[in-house]
């Protein structure tokens, strides 16, 4: 596969090149690896295979993870109300399950409702995003909003509803949910190069998030939480994603069953675009094409794919605010061109 192609057909199209890394591998063996752009444009330092990307909303299926497990271990179900956990939301519809919260049917407003708003960078207008250190302090953005719709009633893709599966884990385990993904999930992962790094602690070998400004680049240190959290913000590189998933599909982290129910595509959201626990489903001809994970944020774009009938896999990852989704659906373009 001509992925180099694939990239350079994007940079001479696009007015924003690519910048971030990429890898492409089938059955274990990388067919294709490479990074392009700068991880530190100050100091020229290129972005390498190595380097450590931000996932933005790609993360969300290590909360989806980290909820199934406790529902592994008996400790939750997922038809288990979440009024009955002591979450505190005062507009909360006493109907909504860990299920809704899962698949994003709960219909709890969302504090950055993606159907109405496009700048995230605003949301730190009124709230200094160095003061959002924990899941807890996502609450006041949402906890008095009006319901949106009834539960299960509307798909709507909700970051507050993932905070709160976030604040779940908190409460079933006595662990921060920071702390609960890197012992339960990266640890048994070895995704050594993953974590949700505080902007202002950045660790070597990390990209730092550029958006163009009318031709100028600037970093998006004041543009997104200061440490990321259950709706988003890790950091993670190619490699350990091709790891994520192979502890996923292989049932390291899930027993089979629960594994099935992640993977299982409970939620339609348009003709190919079906919706697991914290992952996208693409279904063509009656049969999976891909499952997929995939966010975006100022400085921020990734997608990381996983096709079960190829075994093969890919991982974009980037530090710039466009791009990635573009050339995974080039990618996907060659792959369905590909004999059976």
């Amino acid at each position: 596969m001509k992925i180099d192609e694939i990239v350079n057909k994007h940079n001479c199209e696009s007015k924003i090149p690519f910048s971030g890394a990429i890898l492409f591998g089938t059955e274990n063996e990388s067919k294709f690896e490479q990074s392009y752009g700068f991880a530190n444009r100050s100091d020229k330092i290129k972005n390498t295979t190595n380097t450590r990307f931000g996932m933005a909303s790609g993360c969300k299926i290590y909360t989806a993870v980290a909820i199934c497990q406790l529902v592994d271990k008996g400790l939750l179900e997922f038809d288990t109300l979440i009024s009955d956990l002591g979450i505190n939301l005062s507009k909360m519809d006493p109907r909504i399950t860990v299920h809704h919260l899962l698949t994003h049917t709960s219909g709890i407003s969302d504090y950055f409702d993606e159907e109405f708003m496009t700048d995230y960078e605003s949301l730190w207008n009124i709230t200094p995003m160095y003061n959002m250190t924990s899941t807890e302090h996502f609450l006041p953005m949402f906890q008095n909003l009006p319901m949106k719709f009834d539960p299960g009633t509307q798909f709507s893709y909700s970051n507050s509803g993932f905070i709160t599966l976030g604040l779940i884990v908190e409460k079933v385990t006595g662990l921060s949910f920071i702390d609960y993904v890197q012992k339960h999930i990266f640890r048994v992962c070895e995704m050594n190069d993953s974590g949700y790094f505080r902007m202002d602690q950045l660790p070597e070998r990390t990209a730092i998030g550029y958006v163009d400004i009318n031709g100028h680049w600037k970093t998006t240190i004041y543009s997104i939480p200061v440490v990321g959290g259950p709706d988003g913000g890790a950091y993670t590189t190619v490699y350990d994603l091709a790891k994520f998933w192979n502890a996923l599909m292989g049932n390291r982290l899930l027993s089979k069953q629960i594994s099935e129910k992640v993977l299982y595509p409970h939620i339609k959201d348009s003709e190919f675009i079906h919706y697991g626990y914290g992952v996208w489903i693409v279904i063509m001809n009656n049969e999976i094409f891909k499952y997929f994970i995939m966010g975006s944020d100022p400085g921020v774009v990734m997608q990381s794919s996983f096709y079960p009938k190829l075994k093969a896999e890919v991982h974009i990852l980037s530090n710039v605010s466009s791009g990635a989704g573009l050339i995974a659906s080039k990618i996907d373009e060659e792959i369905l061109k590909q004999p059976c």
